[in-house]
Parts: structure tokens; sequence; C-alpha cells
């Protein structure tokens, strides 16, 4: 028993380990491609259409890429992304050494291709962790998970910082080749437990078809996954301002807006830490709702604080503590849908409810910018805030949302419980 959770917790070490590594290096190039863009163009135009570019192709594939991960290979699908984002690596900096410059279309269709690969990558990592731990373990498991996602969030940028003034382009690209090289060496030792083989065929759209009937037919998910769709069409607008919160609202500086990003992601690396230590609870969906709430009131607080450097320090504070009940939405949402279908089936139920949670993204980015210019950058935290906090409200007034975690661990104590037993009860 011993050496057989030593096992397993070397495992997930091994493969944490090898996602923080290609994740902080694949970010660290996705921030200097941003800052390139930015200093090259200077136009928001072309900002908000590299946003969209990272955000489409897991709107409009994901309903696709999730019976694909439930019938290809695991590992597999965890190293091709890498090695993608390596290649499109290369070929920028050979574009920046022999031409001197990066074409905006060869970025654009380089940012395109990350996004595709990262699009197959993510619902594999989802649908991996259920089978590489035990069950009770589940919650914790993906709470460590979100540490290291934070950690990579919070070091990035400044890391990224630091690399971008010292560094010339073309050779700061590479550090995506770097990391795909050593992550991939650590993922080699790493056990991914094969599913059950499924003997019928694979189609595509049949197994999209059944992913969405399974999410409709699971109610309590399916009102879940709509309060998100609609929570993220108002918060979208609001996350993609924060640089000009600070710079025009707050009258602050670059150095300041970097603080934010790395405040907010302190605070999310905060709850996650608490989850994944002390990540029990007998009814998850109270802290989830919760994080409605909390979110909801200090992104709305923001809109109304006032446009100087006192308002900014708030600011601060504000976005430690929405940061802090982040995770609570993510990682325990998250725990609870790989609990509630078999590990053959989480490819497609999560790429379905993953492109439906991310479809309302890109509306809420069309909008953004000439909302912004008309009614001030400040009102969309105030949008933002109130759609949280009714997201909130709407969670608690359902019953069958509300209570999704209490009777779905009642379900799962009920399977465990041997049929002789259940027919004398």
């Amino acid at each position: 028993m011993d050496q057989h959770i030593t096992y397993w917790r070397r495992n997930i070490f091994l493969f944490l380990t090898s996602q923080f590594l290609t994740g902080i290096t694949s970010m660290i190039v996705q921030y200097a491609i941003i800052w390139y863009l930015t200093k090259k163009t200077g136009s928001a135009t072309i900002l908000s259409f590299a946003t969209i570019l990272g955000m489409l192709p897991m709107v409009l594939l994901s309903p696709f890429v999730g019976p694909l991960v439930d019938h290809w290979n695991k590992k597999g699908l965890l190293i091709v992304p890498d090695c993608v984002a390596a290649l499109f690596a290369i070929i920028l900096s050979v574009s920046g050494v022999v031409f001197h410059v990066f074409p905006l279309w060869l970025i654009f269709i380089s940012l395109l291709m990350r996004s595709i690969a990262q699009t197959f990558q993510m619902p594999t990592i989802q649908a991996v962790m259920p089978t590489m731990v035990p069950e009770k373990e589940i919650t914790r498991a993906n709470g460590q998970l979100g540490m290291v996602q934070s950690a990579n969030m919070i070091i990035a940028p400044a890391l990224g910082a630091v690399l971008f003034a010292m560094i010339p382009m073309k050779f700061l690209i590479l550090l995506d080749v770097l990391g795909a090289i050593i992550g991939i060496a650590i993922l080699m030792f790493v056990t991914i437990p094969k599913n059950e083989k499924i003997d019928e065929a694979l189609h595509v759209l049949h197994n999209t078809k059944v992913g969405v009937q399974q999410l409709f037919t699971n109610k309590g998910l399916w009102y879940i996954t709509l309060i998100g769709a609609f929570f993220t069409l108002f918060y979208m607008p609001c996350a993609s301002m924060y640089p000009l919160m600070t710079l025009s609202y707050f009258h602050g500086t670059v150095g300041q807006a970097g603080l934010i990003e790395a405040v907010y992601s302190a605070g999310m690396l905060v709850g996650g830490t608490i989850i994944g230590v002390f990540g029990k609870w007998s009814n998850r969906m109270i802290p989830v709702i919760a994080a409605f709430f909390v979110i909801g009131i200090t992104t709305g607080l923001s809109g109304v604080l006032p446009g100087n450097q006192t308002g900014f320090v708030w600011f601060v504070v504000l976005n430690a503590l929405a940061g802090l009940a982040t995770p609570y939405f993510n990682t325990l949402l998250m725990a609870m849908i790989q609990q509630s279908y078999p590990p053959k089936e989480l490819g497609r139920i999560l790429g379905v409810l993953n492109s439906l949670l991310s479809l309302t993204g890109p509306l809420g980015l069309i909008f953004a910018g000439p909302l912004a210019d008309a009614i001030g950058v400040e009102q969309l935290f105030i949008i933002a805030g109130i759609s949280a906090v009714i997201s909130g409200i709407v969670a608690w007034l359902i019953p069958v949302v509300k209570n999704y975690d209490r009777n779905l661990q009642s379900r799962l104590a009920l399977q465990k419980v041997p049929k002789r037993e259940q027919n004398s009860n």
C-alpha cells in the first residue's frame, strides 16, 4: 500500500513538473509576442484580434476535440502540442534572423496554431488527472494543478519582462523550444493509465452529439454551464481592459499594470494552495457560489474607485481578493465534473463544456473596445461585477445547482455499496 502511494505521488509530481516547465516557457514567449505587437503596432485592434485568435479554436474545435481525446493516446496529445509550439517558435526565430522582422501574418498564424494545439492539450490534462490519483485525492490534485498554473502566471510576466529587455526577440522565442524539450523528457517518465478500450469506430460528430446529450441530461451541470457562459459574456470585456484601467483610469505605469497581473495571479496561487491542502468540503458548490459573489463585489467596487493613485492601491487589494476566489470556481467545478463521468467519456464532455463556457468570450471581446470608448473603461468593471453577483444569486436559487455536489457524493457513495447490500435495503 505504501509503495503504491509513493508511486502515484511520484508520478503526479513528475507530471505537474513537466506541465510547469512547458507552461512557463510557453507563457513567456506568449507575453513576448504580445509585447512585440504592442511596441510594433500600438494598435488596440491588432491586440484584440490576437486575443480573439487565441480563443476561437477553443470555441470552435472543443466539441470535436473531446471525442478524439477519449480515443487517442493521452501522452501523445500532451507531447504533440508542445512540439507544434516549438516548431512555430523556430519558424518565427528563423524569420527574425533572416529577414530581421516578424511579419504580422506569420505572428497571427503562429498564435492560431499555438491556440489550436492548446485546445487539444487542456482537455487531455483535465481528462487524465482523475486516472492518475485516487478518487478521494481528485480535488486536492486539481488544486495542486491550479497552483502550478498560478505560479506560471506569476513568474512568467516578471521573468518575461526581464528577458524581453535583455535578449533579442528572435532568440527569446527559442525559449519555447527549450521548455518543450525538458518538459517532454520528464513526461517520458510519467505513467498515464489507459482508458478502457472502445470497440466501436471513432465517429467524431456522433460522439460530440452524445457529449452534448450527456451534458444536457445532467441538469445540474447543464445549468452551471449556462450560468458560467453568462458570467463569461460580461466578465471577458472587463478582463481584457485591465491594462487600460491601470494606465488610463488610474493614470498608472506599465510596471503597475504588471503588478496588478502578478497580484491577481498571487491571489490565485494562495486560493489554489488552500484548496490543495485543505480541499475537502461536504458540498463544494457552496464555495463555488461564494466565489461568484467575491469576484462580483471586488470587480464592481473596482469600477467605482477614484481615478487616482489612492484608488489604484485599493484596486490592488480588490484584485488580490478576486484572485483568491477564482480557483474555487475553476478547480472545484472541474473536480466535480471529473467525478460525474467515467474517464473514457470525460474528453467529449469537457470538450463540449469548454466550448460552451468559452463561446461568449469572443462575443464580449468584440464589443469591449467600442463599449469602453463610449461609456468609460471603469463602467465595464461595474457591469462585470453585477453580472457575477447575478450569476451567484441564480446558482443559489436553483436547487439542482446548489445541491449538485451533495447529490453527486450521495450517488458515488451508493455506487460503492455492494449490490447485495443495496437490495437488502
